[in-house]
Formats: C-alpha cells, sequence, structure tokens
C-alpha cells in the first residue's frame, strides 16, 4: 500500500490548514481512501474505481486522464501547488 500525506489550505478557508492523506493500492485509479483532518478532528472516506470511472463519465473526461489529474490534484503535493483549490464544506 502507498500513502502521501499533503498539507493543504482550502480556499474556502485559506487561513486553515488541513492535513490530507490518500492511501492507494496498485494504483489510484482502481480506489483509494482519504483522510482529512485540520489537526483537532478527522474525516475518512472511500472512493472506488466504479465512482472514478462514473465521475470521469459524468466530466466527459478521458478515464485515464481523469486519473492523471487526480494524481496531480491529491498527491503531486508541492508539485502542483497552486493549480488546484480546494474547499471544505
Amino acid at each position: 500500500m502507498e500513502k502521501t500525506l499533503n498539507r493543504i489550505h482550502p480556499v474556502s478557508d485559506p487561513e486553515a490548514t488541513y492535513f490530507l492523506q490518500i492511501s492507494w493500492e496498485k494504483d489510484l485509479g482502481t480506489g483509494f481512501s482519504l483522510i482529512l483532518s485540520d489537526g483537532q478532528c478527522a474525516w475518512t472516506g472511500t472512493v472506488s474505481e466504479a465512482e472514478i470511472s462514473r465521475e470521469a463519465a459524468d466530466m466527459e473526461m478521458n478515464r485515464e486522464k481523469y486519473v492523471e489529474e487526480l494524481k496531480k490534484a491529491l498527491i503531486a503535493g508541492e508539485k502542483s501547488a497552486g493549480k488546484y483549490n480546494f474547499a471544505i464544506s
């Protein structure tokens, strides 16, 4: 299992700092688990392979391209800083 941990500052509250941990087995495209924490509370969730395929189709995007964008947004860390915005709701 692979994991990444990134610090994010959501556009919905730029002064706040959150930590996002993503865990996956073979490839992000086969689904992943996530933990979001503000340092006091933590929220967990999972995204299945079917949900990734469904979201790519909803966005009318090639699935492989969608998975590449997920990688950039969720696990690339500093390399993608400023290219993706996060909103916490």
